[in-house]
């Protein structure tokens, strides 16, 4: 009896040491330990469906899964300009299974906010800055029958307060380029309305509820195809390759109105150097597939993975430019 107890433990540390050995194997080998297990990667989007980086990450997901080994799921959560999301990243554990594709709106909320549930900087873990995107300003044919920033200026100035703009929400990328743009365009006058999202602005614009907004082009492309919406001009300083019809804002004679959106992947803080860096590999790989980069192509996003070292600091120096960058926009402390 006492023989037959010993070789039963003898087998289980056989098992156990087994197990161990190969686990060992599978972190050398590069591969990602999270494919042991049987639940999916989730990827919180802090914003509505339609937004630019949910286009962005939906576009991308499933090539993420391939390299990771294991179902990504990608999950819209809107509310109070992506506070709401990135708090629920926050809260869960740093084990690899919740990620967040976050914005510029990540680095602005302590410049715009009183009070924020969170640091935007010692509670997360950055993985990588992935790239860019253009912003477009758009206008409802129907309620502002303009067709260029000159036009669109002289309306407005004529017309103090008597037109509205919506962003996707309270000092989001978008209110602050909506901002921006009466502030460069002459101190204009209107009246901001924030949504809980890109989403539910775009249809409110569609709706002739908003006069003008500010998006993402991904976010707004198929609108302006089909002349739902018509795009005054793209704030960069050169015309964009996915939508080269659309005439840039320096050259209609208001230079200082350039401003990009950004997304990251981030986890919540505490994230093991392993994980990031698995994650990190799934990530380049995903986005060098030929159908991603087709799909950001065609949406308008320049793709650039930066390293999780450069991800830190570019949260850092991004916080202290948009701080600034609030200020002198104007926009009001919430």
């Amino acid at each position: 009896m006492k023989s037959n107890r010993n070789n039963i433990s003898r087998r289980r540390a056989a098992l156990q040491l087994t197990h161990g050995v190969l686990a060992l194997v599978a972190a050398g080998s590069g591969k990602v330990a999270l494919a042991q297990a049987d639940r999916p990667v989730k990827v919180i989007m802090p914003g509505s469906a339609g937004s630019g980086g949910s286009n962005t990450m939906r576009a991308a997901a499933q090539a993420f899964s391939k390299a990771l080994g294991i179902p990504v799921v990608v999950e819209d959560v809107p509310g109070a300009g992506g506070i709401v999301g990135t708090q629920a990243v926050v809260r869960a554990a740093p084990d690899g299974y919740t990620l967040s594709m976050v914005s510029n709106n990540h680095v602005i909320y302590p410049s715009v906010y009183k009070s924020v549930p969170f640091d935007p900087i010692a509670d997360v873990t950055p993985i990588s800055v992935i790239g860019t995107t253009p912003i477009v300003m758009l206008v409802n044919p129907t309620k502002m029958p303009v067709k260029s920033s000159q036009e669109m200026v002289a309306l407005i100035k004529a017309n103090p307060g008597k037109f509205n703009y919506g962003s996707a929400g309270n000092g989001t990328i978008l209110h602050l380029a909506g901002a921006m743009f009466l502030e460069e365009a002459g101190n204009l006058k209107a009246t901001h309305v924030p949504y809980k999202g890109t989403g539910p602005m775009l249809t409110d614009l569609l709706g002739g509820q908003l006069d003008f907004a500010t998006s993402t082009l991904p976010a707004a492309r198929q609108h302006i195809q089909n002349g739902t919406l018509r795009a005054i001009g793209v704030a960069a300083n050169v015309r964009q390759a996915a939508a080269m019809e659309i005439p840039t804002f320096v050259e209609q004679g208001i230079p200082g109105y350039i401003i990009e959106v950004w997304y990251a992947v981030l986890g919540p803080a505490k994230m093991s150097a392993a994980n990031v860096s698995r994650i990190h590999g799934a990530l380049v790989t995903a986005f060098a597939a030929t159908d991603v980069k087709e799909a950001m192509a065609k949406q308008g996003n320049m793709i650039n993975i930066s390293t999780p070292e450069y991800a830190s600091k570019y949260f850092l120096t991004e916080t202290i430019k948009y701080a600034k960058l609030v200020k002198l926009a104007g926009v009001e402390v919430q």
